[in-house]
Order: C-alpha cells, then sequence, then structure tokens
C-alpha cells in the first residue's frame, strides 16, 4: 500500500456527497475528481464507503505509477508515498514542472527539499491551514520523521 494513503485520507476526509473544493472542483469520497473509468464528478453524486474506499486506492495506484515514471533517482517507500500525496492533490503536471521534482531528481536526500514542499499552501490565492499541514506532513513522511496511522 503507497505510504501516502494516510495522509490523503486525514487531509481530503471523507464525503460521500459531491462538494466543491477550495478550488472550485467537484470532488468526492477522499479528495477524488474523477472516478475509475475517468469521468468527473458532477454535482449531486453520491457515493458508499466501500466505493470511496476502493476508489481512493485505484486512483492512488493511478498518482503512484506517474509519479514513479517522473523519478530518476531511487527513492524509498516514504518518499514515494510523501511525493503521490502532493501529486494527488496538486496534479501530476504541476508535480513535473515543479523545482521539488527537480531537487528531488538531483538529489534525493537535498534538505531544501523540505522547503519546496512547504511552497504550495495555496488554494485559489489563499493560503490554507489545512494544506500547510498537509505539506509538513508529506515532507516529514520524505524525510522518515512522521509515520500518520
Amino acid at each position: 500500500m503507497n505510504r501516502g494513503i494516510p495522509i490523503i485520507r486525514k487531509y481530503e476526509g471523507l464525503r460521500l456527497q459531491a462538494y466543491l473544493c477550495p478550488a472550485g472542483v467537484w470532488t468526492i469520497g477522499f479528495g477524488s475528481t474523477f472516478y475509475e473509468n475517468g469521468s468527473k464528478v458532477q454535482e449531486g453524486d453520491k457515493i458508499t464507503i466501500d466505493r470511496a474506499d476502493r476508489l481512493l486506492f485505484d486512483i492512488v495506484q493511478k498518482f503512484e505509477i506517474s509519479v514513479r515514471g517522473l523519478i530518476k533517482k531511487p527513492l524509498n517507500e516514504n518518499q514515494i508515498g510523501a511525493l503521490t500525496s502532493f501529486a494527488f492533490n496538486v496534479g501530476v503536471g504541476s508535480l513535473k514542472s515543479s523545482t521539488l521534482l527537480k531537487k528531488v531528481n538531483a538529489n534525493p536526500d537535498d534538505l531544501t527539499i523540505r522547503n519546496e514542499f512547504l511552497r504550495w499552501t495555496k488554494a485559489g490565492g489563499k493560503q490554507l491551514k489545512g494544506l500547510v499541514a498537509r505539506r509538513e506532513a508529506e515532507a516529514d513522511l520524505y524525510f522518515f520523521k512522521m509515520v500518520i496511522h
């Protein structure tokens, strides 16, 4: 299991009815904006807890595959999990073009990588406390300092 899942679960929370996230995107379950078949979440959609869990695991697996495809240096499972949680939240495209990824690919042990996680704390142009906490948790997981249960 991807080690970023506990972070995703904690900071996305569980919502069984579609809602607009702070960035204005329809979202359901544990922060999913689309379903297993690629269709987008729509206003009025509802799912069960079991479907939310299946959806989370399915989508995280896809994100992990994408993240692994961007990595050029050997990483441990904590580092992969942290980057998967990050990509799940901001998108693979944002990770791909980020200084965070450039630093990971240059030197995965570079301590300034922590600062790169912490640069991504805004949604809709506003800094959100939840995103600050999430980025800290991702950086802690990346650098092995914290295990979230």
